[in-house]
């Protein structure tokens, strides 16, 4: 068996023995009043046939982790492309394990093509040390990973903030008919809108800061080729949103909670840009090449990570992609103080 398999299982089972549950102790702001999320996208780890490859992503996390000290870590999908799930699984997640740092894996389109269902995937998920999601399937919502993590203020009181998690499924159930990939469920809008209600009536009917985290890129994506959009970051291959839009981010814009969605998938894009008053926005590919990370006829791109970074009180977030330890960081925005909308014509 692989050394470094079992030095990766060893660290898992080891904190196990001796680590709590992270979601029952919650989220608050530091005394500094700052919350600080890393998101990584599309490891797409092949633990198996391309582990050095694959150790490409963990030494960035290793990096990265060590250098931005994040609160919280969210793998927005395609995070294992191969069998044994359970192996890449502990490969990839060692290096957050093992800082005893609280994390999410949320589901891209890939993840469920290897050995596991969805559904064993969320078990197996939950199962692991300082794993501060909700993996369970909702009574009629549809699909897995679906939930919201509370941020509370720096007393550890009342909820600031919140970030909502959301599985966006996979591939279209409605072929030949509709082709591409899947789109969020009416239900799964309707739990976001009732979610969302529920809490900014707690709130004295004031929508709190939000952020929303899932795989695939929403339609509105594609507002990002209007010239009067003001865009921080690249774009180097088309998006892949669904075909359908199911009304989610028109929701999110009714609603007033959600400040930004961070999505993966299209893995050379990395934008950012404002539209309707939300940022939408990718993470950085922090994969390898255990899969495509150029632009067609390009070189490859350098993986990494994109940090954000909530302030208690505040509606906005500060955000940038880290690229090593060192000060290698790009695209350092705030949000909206960044992104003025467009004037009216």
């Amino acid at each position: 068996m692989n050394r470094s398999f079992l030095r990766f299982t060893a660290v898992v089972f080891a904190v196990l023995l001796s680590a709590s549950a992270v979601s029952a102790k919650g989220f608050r702001f530091s005394d500094n009043g700052k919350f600080k999320i890393m998101q990584v996208t599309d490891t797409h780890i092949r633990a198996v046939s391309n582990p050095d490859f694959s150790k490409e992503s963990t030494d960035m996390l290793n990096r990265v982790l060590d250098a931005e000290k994040p609160d919280l870590v969210i793998f927005t999908g395609d995070v294992v492309t191969e069998k044994p799930y359970r192996k890449g699984l502990d490969f990839i997640l060692e290096p957050v394990i093992s800082r005893k740092i609280p994390w999410v894996v949320l589901f891209g389109n890939h993840d469920e093509e290897q050995d596991l269902s969805r559904k064993e995937m969320s078990d197996l998920i939950e199962s692991y040390p300082y794993h501060a999601g909700k993996m369970k399937k909702l009574k009629n919502v549809t699909g897995y990973g679906n939930f919201v993590l509370e941020i509370k203020g720096h007393d550890g009181n009342k909820t600031q903030a919140l970030i909502y998690c959301m599985d966006s499924r996979a591939y279209s159930d409605r072929k030949p008919v509709i082709d591409g990939y899947a789109w969020f469920a009416h239900d799964q809008v309707v739990w976001y809108r009732k979610t969302s209600e529920k809490y900014t009536s707690k709130n004295n009917n004031v929508p709190l800061p939000a952020l929303a985290f899932f795989h695939i890129p929403l339609p509105e994506y594609n507002e990002v080729t209007r010239k009067d959009r003001k865009v921080v970051g690249d774009k180097q291959e088309n998006n892949c949103p669904p075909d359908v839009n199911s009304g989610m981010f028109l929701s999110m814009v009714e609603k007033g909670d959600v400040m930004g969605t961070f999505v993966g998938h299209d893995h050379v894009n990395d934008y950012i840009f404002n539209y309707c008053g939300i940022a939408l926005a990718y993470g950085r590919f922090s994969g390898s090449k255990t899969t495509y990370n150029s632009p067609k006829d390009g070189a490859a791109i350098k993986n990494g990570a994109r940090i954000i970074e909530l302030t208690e009180g505040q509606r906005g977030f500060h955000t940038w992609i880290r690229l090593d330890a060192s000060s290698n960081v790009i695209h350092d925005v705030h949000f909206p103080e960044d992104f003025p909308a467009p004037e009216k014509k």
